[in-house]
């Protein structure tokens, strides 16, 4: 077989959304994923494209709330005791990077992505024959507090200067106008119109595979261990002996990315944030839109195939096993918070969301091997930023001028930041 212009490592939807860019520019590719399409946090995430997320996690007022959730180990966010030593280094960039001018820097950036990424998305869909499987249902953000609400709100108007639209919500009835059977705890919501859904995250990875294929693009499994940088070119080399080589290599593999990164020298701090749902049977809830219980740090998610019950943070790394009392602390919330609800039936999950200190990812040449793009590390907004960041890679790819100021997002970032 011919050496391909490209190779990408990872085939979650960051990866394969790139490998269709890289395609629609006439270049040749292969892709390359320990585990196969869909199979990693593609496979089960909420399905939000939640453009007007602008605000990194990375803030102050995460840090302020954070001695609070940390309190409850079934809460928004949780460190394993075993984990908490090595995590402290990621924390302390964390920390680092939430001063007040790195957020409205980071946020500046995240916008321009966001914006890129609702710009792109629709083409992209349709390029890709998947452009049935959109739904824009907006998203429902609920509040049992005034003084959350009003936070939420300022959160909100922060996102109307970057262009993405929301409307307030008073009182339960205007609440119960866009989803009813919320519980009346519930009297403040903020409804946010720039956030679609997808059917279902995983079916659209698995098409968007099986699109790739049928253009002739091979999809196979294989662990990378590490990446060799040539004179022209570079090759990854597999657990199983083979190597692969390239012309490009899209680094794409999530919250692998970094221990495969190391081989070229590139030291990411990049972790996991864990996170757990579990999916109910279809008609377990009249569910209308997508729901954030921001306070409780979870939400509810319409999908084709179920009602999908779950979000926060767990810190814990890629090795630990996974506590999924997380998931059952979240549906046993939803019960309250949805009366009508019916809890019977469900599958638990867990995901590692591949995440950097800043709240950016990284779209960039490697430092170190410039025939290496890594493209990895969107947090929570992989789904979001997929067709963006394929843009972005791809005018990399066939040396254009990026489309985006990409220097937020630049894989040597950290070097300089203690």
């Amino acid at each position: 077989m011919a050496r391909p212009d490209v190779l990408v490592i990872g085939a979650g939807v960051i990866g394969l959304s790139i490998a269709h860019a890289a395609v629609a520019r006439g270049l040749s590719v292969e892709v390359v994923d320990r585990t196969g399409p869909a199979t990693g946090a593609s496979a089960g995430n909420a399905g939000g494209f939640a453009f007007a997320e602008v605000h990194p996690l990375a803030s102050p007022e995460t840090l302020l709330a954070s001695p609070r959730w940390l309190l409850d180990p079934l809460g928004p966010l949780a460190i394993p005791p075993r984990y908490a030593l090595r995590i402290a280094p990621w924390m302390a960039r964390f920390a680092c990077a939430s001063l007040p001018h790195r957020v409205s820097a980071a946020t500046d950036a995240q916008a321009g992505l966001m914006r890129l990424a609702r710009a792109t998305l629709e083409p992209f869909m349709a390029m890709t024959g998947t452009l049935h499987m959109l739904r824009k249902t907006g998203q429902l953000q609920v509040h049992e507090t005034v003084r959350s609400f009003e936070a939420d709100c300022r959160a909100r108007e922060e996102a109307t200067h970057y262009g993405f639209g929301w409307r307030p919500l008073v009182g339960c009835d205007a609440i119960a106008e866009v989803q009813p059977g919320l519980s009346p705890r519930f009297a403040h919501a903020t409804f946010t119109e720039d956030w679609w859904a997808i059917s279902d995250p995983k079916l659209y990875v698995l098409a968007l595979a099986e699109a790739l294929e049928a253009k002739g693009t091979r999809i196979g499994e294989g662990e990378v261990r590490g990446i060799v940088a040539g004179v022209n070119g570079a090759t990854a080399n597999l657990a199983d002996g083979r190597a692969l080589s390239a012309g490009q290599i899209v680094l794409a593999a999530g919250a692998h990315s970094h221990r495969i990164a190391r081989s070229l020298g590139d030291r990411i701090p990049l972790e996991t944030e864990r996170g757990y749902n579990t999916t109910l049977p279809p008609g377990a809830f009249d569910l209308r839109c997508h729901i954030t219980f921001a306070a409780h740090g979870f939400v509810a998610s319409p999908l084709s195939t179920g009602i999908r019950i779950g979000g926060a943070v767990e810190l814990g790394g890629l090795d630990l096993p996974p506590n999924y009392a997380r998931s059952r602390a979240m549906l046993a919330k939803a019960k309250a918070f949805l009366p009508a609800l019916r809890t019977e039936g469900g599958t638990e999950w867990m995901g590692f969301r591949p995440s950097l200190p800043d709240s950016l990812p990284m779209i960039g040449r490697s430092a170190n091997a410039p025939d290496v793009i890594h493209a990895f590390g969107h947090g929570h907004v992989g789904l979001t930023q997929s067709s963006a960041t394929a843009s972005l890679v791809a005018e990399l790819l066939t040396r254009q001028n990026p489309s985006l100021d990409l220097s937020p997002f630049d894989p040597g970032r950290f070097r300089s930041v203690p």
